[in-house]
C-alpha cells in the first residue's frame, strides 16, 4: 500500500523557497554520487504527487514537479473545477478543496509506490489530518534568513521517529516516520 511522504529540499533554517518563491539556491551546492543515489531512491519510490495549483490552473515552466523527471499522475489542489491537463506525458488532475480526496486518489494511482506531497501548505494540512506516513528531507548548508517555510505555522506538535540519516558532499538526508 502506498505511503504518503513529504519530500523536500530545505535550507538549514527550514525554508523551501526564498520569499519570492525562488529555488535557485538549491542548485548552488556540490553533490557526489551518494547524494544522487539517496535522492534517486526516493524518486523511484514515488508513484503519484499531490501539490497546489497556481491561480490560473495552468502548468507553467518551472512549476513542473521534479522538473518533469517523474512521469506520474499529479493531483493539484484548487478552489475551482478544471479539466485535467496533459503536458509532456504527465496528467495533472485538479481536486477542488478536498485534500483527503486528492490523497486517496493519488494513493490509488500510486499502487504500491509512494505519494509525495509538495509544498508547505499541502504538507501542513496533511500532517494535521494525520495523512502523512514519512518526512524525507534533503537539507543544504544555507541559512536564507527568510522565505517560505515548510513547517512554519503548523501550530501543533508531531512526534517523529528517525528512520535514516546520511550526509555526503554538502547535503544531509533525513528520513522520519510520523508517530501516531
Amino acid at each position: 500500500m502506498a505511503k504518503v511522504i513529504i519530500h523536500a529540499t530545505t535550507t538549514l533554517d527550514g525554508f523551501m523557497a526564498d520569499k519570492d518563491g525562488g529555488i535557485d539556491w538549491m542548485f548552488d551546492f556540490e553533490a557526489v554520487e551518494q547524494d544522487y543515489a539517496v535522492v534517486n531512491k526516493v524518486m523511484e519510490e514515488i508513484g503519484a504527487i499531490v501539490g497546489g495549483a497556481n491561480k490560473s490552473n495552468t502548468i507553467e515552466e518551472g512549476e513542473i514537479p521534479y522538473g518533469g523527471m517523474l512521469k506520474v499522475p499529479i493531483y493539484l489542489m484548487t478552489h475551482e473545477a478544471h479539466e485535467p491537463v496533459e503536458k509532456d506525458g504527465i496528467t495533472y488532475r485538479f481536486v477542488v478543496n478536498d485534500i483527503k480526496q486528492a490523497v486517496e486518489a493519488a494513493k490509488e494511482s500510486a499502487g504500491n509506490k509512494n505519494v509525495a506531497l509538495l509544498g508547505g501548505s499541502i504538507s501542513r494540512q496533511c500532517l494535521k489530518l494525520g495523512l502523512v506516513d514519512e518526512i524525507v528531507l534533503d537539507i543544504v548548508p544555507l541559512l536564507l534568513g527568510e522565505g517560505i517555510s515548510l513547517f512554519g505555522g503548523l501550530g501543533e506538535r508531531i512526534k517523529l521517529e528517525r528512520i535514516e540519516t546520511s550526509a555526503f558532499a554538502s547535503e544531509t538526508h533525513l528520513r522520519y516516520r510520523v508517530v501516531r
